[in-house]
């Protein structure tokens, strides 16, 4: 499903994005033109009535696949492409290469429920200007659209660091998992992966006691109780790919 341009709402009273400038008087700019894109269907619809209620924001149109992003990105010429990584059909990746490669002037800023470090990586090659997880405040994912309109690459401050150190071939930090030593990361990316305790005791060669100490470390330090949270923590974090 997929919808062309329509009004805007508005429910607050707010200065445009910016002020550009004319003679000695200044106009406002106008609101960015974003497309979104998202298969989940709820997710996306949801977002856009947020959008919308944003004046800096002008949504055109939106749409449930990379295929159909191709095509209205034509017809729509939007400013921004704010959109998905993984979708059937076409994912995210190959529609922004294809996106930015016929309309250079059009901006794609993903938007995804993952941080893994080399998607991200991925998706920066393939032509987006910026990549946000779907679980940052509505006022992160505005202020990233504003400024990759503007000219800047953004990175959510939730994978920034780690993909900042993959780049740069540097040495994961103790801040980027929340405190997790390096021995408490490698452990946990086993757990998430359904390695078993004693297994990770014999790959690891150290004792049961050992690993179980590491996994009480580990749960007291993220406030989590069970290998569930784990998992989805080390996916979130970009840990192990899912």
């Amino acid at each position: 499903m997929s919808r062309g341009p329509e009004a805007l709402t508005t429910t607050k009273n707010e200065t445009s994005v910016a002020d550009r400038p004319v003679g000695n008087q200044s106009m406002p700019r106008p609101a960015p033109r974003v497309l979104v894109v998202d298969d989940q269907h709820l997710f996306r619809s949801g977002l856009v009535k947020l959008l919308e209620n944003d004046p800096r924001i002008q949504i055109v149109g939106d749409t449930d696949g990379g295929a159909e992003a191709v095509k209205l990105s034509a017809i729509l010429r939007p400013d921004l492409v704010l959109m998905d990584v993984r979708m059937p059909n076409m994912d995210g990746l190959e529609a922004a290469q294809r996106i930015t490669t016929a309309h250079p002037n059009v901006r794609v800023l993903m938007l995804s429920g993952f941080g893994a470090e080399s998607q991200v990586v991925h998706a920066l090659n393939a032509g987006a200007s910026g990549y946000v997880v779907k679980d940052s405040p509505l006022e992160a994912i505005v202020t990233s659209i504003l400024a990759v309109v503007a000219g800047a690459r953004v990175l959510s401050e939730a994978i920034a660091d780690r993909v900042l150190s993959m780049i740069s071939g540097g040495p994961p930090t103790k801040a980027m998992y929340d405190g997790l030593t390096q021995r408490e990361v490698e452990i946990l990316r086993l757990l998430a992966t359904g390695v078993a305790n004693k297994q990770v005791a014999f790959r690891l060669k150290i004792s049961d006691k050992t690993v179980r100490n590491h996994i009480s470390h580990i749960y007291e330090k993220l406030n989590i109780f069970d290998r569930s949270q784990a998992v989805l923590y080390a996916v979130r974090k970009g840990i192990v790919e899912v």
